[in-house]
């Protein structure tokens, strides 16, 4: 019975670069499938949250459940994963792929392959998985499907011969890659009767059900009314609903092994859910845990405070949800001079960061400050101590410091001939090591070593303002170098304001500082008094921008008669403007905040 059903279980991802057309191929598989009505149908279903819909990207992987009647004859089980394509993202991606035996790759069939094509397909791979390539778009006027094949198997190796061609937007090919799914990919192996290992892929917070967990079963039988334990976690709870979603949440009495399905289990402490951990039978645990995912390593820090004191409560309740339903990002709590109590969080990347602050404003109705990115520095000490560096602010005194050491990635570029100038003097800009330049017909691939510091601000636009939006990133992490690096700070009539700190190479120190205070002077608005603003490395000032005083005209009301009269009244004045700018304190807007991510290029 077991057996019979692990072979008509397909359990597959779709793994392709940002815009080729995922999230619309998997609209048609479900609606060939029958799995919604066609006046409940509606493009990007998968896509629940707003923030995808109106940006036309997939953040959240999402599964459902098809069923599919075969030309053999047979009833077979599919189940279906939808990955996101941005870099920001790739954590989603290889959860979902190691819930599957097998991918789609789709390629768009006039752009080619793209550097985050790679970087997915080399996750599957390392997944072993069956792939099954996909030319996407054939319907547009600039499809060159033989090219793209050959590209194919010139870049990422693989055998393109009898990739299949099809339209996500009209539908060819559809029931051809369906087919191909039941016959080319394997189907999962599982024993019925060992111990339940089941492993945790994915979870989120219901205000109804508490916390939802989305399982993949590899062995025994995940039942309602089972008490579990989670391995990693150790932790102990009795099974309240067993189902899956098809794309509606349907319940059913168990999951068998191979299938992909979510339970709720009263579970009330996010901290008990973690992506990656086993599940097994409080009784008959199994012997040995699933491999489960690396832990995401985040690369980009910023701080996140609530405009309102008040509202740091609910801001720390509502991080506990989103990480519980985003695994790669991280928090803790921590204090500011200038803006209060609030949380250092940890990201993959700027896209990951400004998704998490929408998130935060728009489902749990918060209004934030945050602060400028910055990337994770080993300080080394002369006393031989080491140091772990978020914060620009905790910068120890320089005097003590024997080297800093900052992270380094492999980026790799794919672009057209045309932009290739471009792309080369944004990467010399930006300190880069040219590794590699290889060409792919008309495409160049470019590998630099770059500082991480310079591409989390502002790299991506710029490569995607220089090529027309034709270039496509990847990086990787690779290592730490010791780099001249200098904090420089900002200050706002003489009091420093830590949250506008931040961390560069010296070289680029003044031309960032001037930036920087000529960018405050337009945002902080002007008061009574006279406000300096300065950029300084440790008691060096480096750049000063004076936002003048607004004045009030009090000698109107002498007409005429002497002028000491007039003198008198402005010394008078002159006195309170320099009491005012002791004592007076200075707004600065929330914009203002953000100001220092914009001003590399400017």
């Amino acid at each position: 019975m077991a057996s019979k059903k692990l072979g008509n279980i397909r359990n597959f991802s779709i793994v392709a670069h940002i815009d080729h057309g995922k999230s619309t191929l998997a609209d048609r598989l479900i609606q060939h499938c029958g799995a919604v009505k066609d006046r409940d149908m509606k493009s990007q279903l998968l896509d629940n949250m707003d923030i995808e819909r109106e940006r036309g990207i997939t953040i959240k992987s999402q599964t459902v459940r098809l069923k599919f009647n075969a030309k053999d004859g047979k009833t077979y089980i599919l189940n279906l994963m939808d990955t996101p394509g941005h870099v920001d993202f790739a954590y989603e991606v290889s959860r979902s792929l190691a819930a599957c035996e097998g991918s789609i790759l789709v390629v768009d069939a006039s752009q080619g392959v793209e550097a985050q094509t790679l970087a997915n397909v080399y996750k599957a791979m390392e997944n072993n998985h069956e792939l099954i390539p996909v030319l996407n778009k054939i319907d547009l006027p600039a499809a060159e499907p033989d090219r793209i094949k050959e590209q194919i198997e010139e870049v990422i190796g693989i055998d393109a011969t009898d990739a299949i061609h099809a339209s996500a937007k009209t539908g060819v090919g559809i029931p051809e890659i369906l087919e191909r799914v039941v016959t080319d990919l394997p189907a999962p192996q599982g024993d019925v009767d060992a111990p339940l290992k089941a492993l945790l892929v994915d979870s989120w917070y219901d205000p109804y059900l508490g916390v939802m967990i989305l399982v993949r079963v590899f062995d025994g039988v995940l039942k309602k009314g089972q008490k579990i334990e989670m391995m990693a976690a150790g932790v102990k709870y009795q099974v309240e609903q067993v189902g899956y979603f098809q794309p509606d949440r349907l319940i059913v009495d168990a999951l068998y092994p191979g299938e992909v399905g979510f339970i709720t289990a009263g579970i009330k402490h996010v901290a008990d859910c973690n992506v990656g951990d086993t599940i097994t039978e409080e009784k008959n645990k199994a012997t040995k845990a699933l491999d489960g995912f690396k832990p995401s390593v985040p690369v980009v820090f910023c701080g996140l405070f609530p405009t309102d004191a008040a509202d740091f409560e609910d801001l720390r309740e509502s991080l506990g949800k989103l990480r519980l339903n985003d695994a790669s990002f991280s928090f803790e709590a921590e204090n500011s001079a200038a803006l209060g109590l609030g949380f250092r969080c940890g990201f993959l990347g700027l896209l990951h960061l400004e998704i998490i602050q929408e998130r935060l404003e728009r489902e749990y109705d918060l209004d934030l400050i945050t602060t400028a990115p910055s990337v994770i520095y080993k300080i080394y000490m002369n006393d031989g101590a080491d140091i772990e560096l978020h914060n620009p602010a905790d910068f120890p005194d320089i005097v003590k410091i024997k080297e800093i050491h900052e992270p380094w990635i492999k980026a790799t570029i794919m672009v057209p001939d045309d932009y290739l100038g471009g792309v080369l003097g944004l990467c010399t800009d930006r300190r880069g090591e040219q590794v590699d330049l290889t060409y792919v017909g008309s495409r160049a691939m470019v590998v630099y070593n770059l500082p991480l510091s310079e591409v989390v601000f502002d790299f991506y636009d710029r490569l995607k303002s220089i090529t027309k939006g034709y270039a496509s990133f990847d990086y990787e992490v690779s290592e730490y170098r010791e780099g001249d690096l200098v904090r420089v700070s900002i200050l706002v009539n003489s009091e420093p304001v830590d949250a506008l700190s931040y961390i560069t190479h010296r070289s680029q120190a003044e031309s960032r500082g001037r930036g920087m205070c000529e960018r405050l002077k337009t945002l902080i608005p002007r008061q009574l008094f006279k406000i300096p603003i300065q950029a300084a490395i440790g008691g060096k000032f480096i750049a000063r921008e004076t936002i003048s005083a607004m004045r009030k005209d009090v000698t109107s009301k002498c007409y005429g008669g002497d002028i000491s009269r007039k003198k008198k009244l402005l010394e008078k004045q002159k006195k309170g403007k320099k009491k005012m700018r002791q004592f007076g304190s200075v707004e600065i807007p929330q914009s203002a905040f953000l100001a220092a991510l914009k001003t590399s290029d400017d």
